[in-house]
Formats: structure tokens, sequence, C-alpha cells
């Protein structure tokens, strides 16, 4: 087996910049005290903005119409105001417009609810960009019920997985699941595993997803742990379990192929369909583990899975082998050696590269013809979104959901990728 502690997944060692760093250094820092304004409202009636945000939790928008940006991000900000305003958090938007008509045109285009206000000033010469230290629209602001900044950013998928966390912290809600441990026999040695299932009442039965992960990844986690909350607080049982080589199950990681992967990946799925609370059965897969999750279920058919879920799924990996090319590593696709070097002091074997080589992923993944969804993002350095897009060609009953700016591991916001895989299945399940 590998414990991966000091390693991490290989696209975790490239970390990106994001924008914050160029254009958000001004920005009100934590802890600073918001400062106060008397501004006009879209109607013309004057605000003080210290009484719209007196005791609550904040969300300033600094926003313009004449703002490409602004535009393009609205919608999400919309979104966001739709999901957090019934948990009590407030949204104000300040404009740097200076055409009323042109910026009352833009708050009913967007169909704009929450508050807006203005001093009808270009942003160079407002006194309320000065001292909020606004240089760059969009940007926006989260302050605390004291009035306090907690975040200030220009990215709105970064405010979403504040609000997230934040808001997880204030309203805390109890999942009634039970979580256990088990050991499955897989292809090369037992799979540990961890079964997070919903209180359930004498023979009442619930839908299982299998999760399964990717290249470097292991079954605990943040990516997986949060859908099997999600999935467990809807009455759906989930499995996810560390492949051989990996985490806890048995197995040497150089030992590793994508084929003995699919082979474990059904030996779960036989265990699951032998338990006798499990219904229906889906399957989730990220990066490589997508690729497997594609794969097992074009070989068992459409009707062994009621859906199936794929988080930017790595099948470039056939192409990678062709070139020569894995994680970075170079070798000889036609001669390759007994094992490569990896990051982390990781060794890839020779029959990886082998099998990789000829993978039929395509091909195999579609013969299912059920109910699935796609999820990649575009900024994804490790697995272009084109793969992505080549299993909603395949799949005619499948949902694509292309993430701007997102990368490999959706760190911009993963709860927002979260959230459409445990939607679907939620839609799908129940």
């Amino acid at each position: 087996m590998l414990l991966f502690t000091a390693a991490l997944p290989f696209y975790a060692q490239f970390p990106q910049r994001d924008a914050d760093a160029k254009y958000a250094t001004d920005l009100l820092k934590p802890e600073s005290e918001v400062p106060d304004f008397k501004l006009k409202d879209s109607n013309g009636k004057t605000q003080k903005l210290s009484k719209l945000i007196k005791g609550k939790y904040t969300v300033i928008d600094f926003w313009a119409s004449w703002c490409p940006d602004c535009r393009k991000d609205m919608p999400n900000v919309q979104r966001m105001y739709g999901k957090f305003a019934p948990q009590g958090v407030q949204f104000v938007g300040i404009s740097f417009d200076t055409e009323p008509d042109k910026w009352r045109s833009a708050i009913a285009q967007y169909g704009i609810q929450y508050p807006q206000l203005s001093d009808l000033k270009k942003m160079r010469e407002s006194e309320v960009a000065k001292a909020f230290g606004v240089k760059w629209i969009p940007s926006m602001m989260l302050l605390g019920p004291d009035g306090k900044v907690v975040l200030s950013t220009v990215l709105s998928d970064k405010m979403e997985r504040t609000l997230t966390e934040v808001m997880a912290k204030e309203h805390p809600t109890e999942v009634k699941s039970t979580s256990e441990r088990v050991r499955i026999d897989g292809g090369k040695g037992a799979l540990a595993a961890i079964i997070q299932k919903p209180e359930l009442a004498q023979g009442q039965r619930c839908p299982m997803v299998i999760l399964c992960h990717g290249f470097g990844g292991r079954k605990e986690g943040p990516l997986f742990e949060i859908i099997a909350d999600s999935l467990a607080a809807h009455g759906i049982a989930s499995i996810r379990f560390d492949f051989n080589g990996h985490g806890e199950s048995e197995g040497e990681f150089v030992d590793m192929t994508v084929p003995n992967e699919i082979e474990d990946a059904k030996k779960v799925y036989e265990y699951v369909r032998d338990l006798r609370y499990v219904s229906d059965v889906a399957i989730v897969g990220h990066s490589q583990g997508g690729v497997v999750a594609s794969m097992v279920a074009g070989e068992l058919g459409t009707d062994a899975f009621k859906a199936v879920a794929l988080m930017a799924p790595a099948a470039v990996l056939r192409e990678d082998a062709i070139r020569g090319n894995t994680m970075g590593a170079t070798y000889d696709p036609l001669d390759p050696p007994e094992s490569v070097a990896l990051f982390g002091n990781i060794k890839l074997g020779r029959e990886y590269i082998k099998t990789a080589f000829s993978l039929p992923i395509y091909e195999t993944a579609a013969r299912y013809q059920g109910p699935a969804l796609i999820v990649h993002g575009t900024a994804d350095r490790v697995v272009p979104y084109t793969y992505g897009e080549r299993y909603h060609q395949i799949w005619p009953k499948s949902e694509l959901v292309i993430l701007e700016a997102f990368d490999h591991g959706f760190g911009q916001n993963i709860y927002r990728a979260d959230g459409y895989v445990s939607d679907f299945l939620i839609k799908i399940l129940k």
C-alpha cells in the first residue's frame, strides 16, 4: 500500500496564483473596520451603509453596468444571493456607474433584488473606492456581524467557498448517518473502504453511490467527503475506498494499472449489490477514477447503474502513454522501463504504461447509455476539459458542466463542483 502523507496528487504540486494576488492587494484586509457612507440607492433615496449591514453577515459587491467582467460575473453573484440570503446573509451592491438610467437598466436586466447604492462617480474619483481600496471590479467583501472584514476578493467563487464554510459553522446541521469501515477483496488484495449511510428503519432500503478517487488520491479528503455528507442528508448511502496500492488498501503502487482498478471497482460493486439495504447503485469518479467509473459502467451495462458522474475524467492518460509522458515523467512508450519515478518517491510500473497505451476508454464507456453528469474546469492543466466534452458526446443522456477558470481539483470552489454532483445524484436517485 502507499500512504500519501508527504506526497501530493500531481495537480496539487503546481498551485495556481489566483487573481487576488494581483488585483485585490489594496482591498481592506480582514479585521479592518468598514468605513460608513451615505449613498443614493437606485430610487434616489439616501441610505446609510452602516444601517444596511448592522448585525449581519454582509456581502458587498462592487461593480458597474459598463464593466464586462461584472456583467459576466453577475449570474454567479445572483446565484449566491439566492443560496445564502435565506440563511441570513445580507447582500449590498455598490456601483461605480455615472449614468443612472444605465445603472437602473442593468439592475432590471439581471433581476437584482438586494439594495444597490452609488455615489454616481467614476471609480477613480469615488471616495468609496478609495476608502475600501477598490481598484478593480468586480470586487467583493464579506463583513461579519461586527462590521469587520472577513474576506476581500475579486473572485466570486472564493467568496462562495468562504460563505459556505462560514454558514456551516453558523448553522450546523446534524446529518443522521452512520459510518462503517469495511474490507473488500479486490483484484490485488484487500481494499479499505468507508460506508456512510443514512439512518434506516427496519427493512428500509436506500440507493448507494460508489466513489472512485484519482491517480494519486485516496478515500479521505473533502472532494468526496462533502458529497457523502450531502447524499446521507438526503437518504442516500455512499462507499469510498482506496484502490490497490493506495491509502490503507493492500498492494503496491508500482503494480497499479487502470485495468486492475476497474477490477477493484467491480469488486466493490458486487459487494454493495449484496447488501440487503441497497436499492439502486450509482458511480462517481474523479480524474483517473472518472475513467475507471466510466469503463465499469460500460462493462457492466446501463442496467447496473442508475447514474454516473465524472469529475475531470482523465481520459488523456492513454494519449499520455502513447506520447511517453505520464505526470511529467518521460519514457520510451514502445519499450518502457520496469518502473518510472514520479512525484513523492512513487514509481509507475511498466504494466501501467503498456495497458494504458491501448486502453479503449471511450469505446468501453459508450456502452453505458443512462443518465450521466460530467463536470470539468477550463483551467485544468492536467486534463484538458475537451476530454470531458468527449464523454458528453458519446452519452446522449448526459449533462455537461464546464466551470470557468476551475483547475483539476476544483480548488477555486470545491463546494460548487461537489454541489453539482450531489444535486444530480439526488435528483436521479430520489
